[in-house]
């Protein structure tokens, strides 16, 4: 059963359950956007193994790169909270928004104004049609929840974040929390 319905600006946590799917197993994706023609989310806890240097040279800056999930995985995306520095940023939440011009994201890195602690990039996102977000809420695929403070999601430890979320849950997702990732391992 659903407690919480679909909305930008809250999370998805990956069931226990959800083992063998790559993208998503012990995910803890960000709703940036919810309607009824579909939903966009980016997944805060898969980091990949290069930072913002690899992928643009110029900028020389060791930005941590998550996967933001399986779709456009060649495009480059972030969530930031600044948005009186970034034009055309979307709000997700209080305090956290989507995109914006990028030509001033590089400007503010390359001139030292932005740090990792004020936007996360990705690559790729995690898209959702029309009714497909709310088959796998049915099917028990995803536990929608709250995080206290919006802001300090770009800020969280991506190594902690799914099992913190078990953790808040309590009840039986205490247990599933400290689980081996790979249970043929315990």
């Amino acid at each position: 059963m659903i407690a919480l319905k679909p909305e930008k600006g809250l999370l998805l946590v990956a069931e226990p359950t959800i083992i063998g799917d790559t993208s998503f197993n012990r995910s803890v994706v960000l709703l940036a956007e919810h309607s009824e023609s579909g939903s966009i989310g980016f997944i805060l806890n898969k980091i990949l193994d290069f930072t913002l240097k690899d992928l643009i040279p110029d900028l020389n800056k060791s930005f941590k790169i998550y996967n933001g999930g399986p779709v456009e995985q060649d495009n480059l995306y972030f969530i930031h909270k600044i948005p009186d520095l970034i034009p055309d940023s979307i709000e997700i939440a209080n305090g956290i928004y989507w995109g914006g011009n990028f030509e001033v994201v590089k400007q503010l890195i390359l001139g030292d104004l932005i740090t990792d602690k004020e936007i996360r990039f990705f690559l790729g996102y995690s898209g959702w049609d029309a009714e497909q977000l709310t088959e796998e809420l049915n099917s028990n695929s995803w536990i929608i929840t709250q995080h206290q403070d919006a802001k300090d999601i770009i800020e969280k430890s991506y190594r902690s974040f799914w099992k913190d979320k078990m953790m808040e849950l309590g009840g039986n997702y205490v247990l599933w929390s400290n689980a081996p990732e790979n249970p043929s391992y315990n």
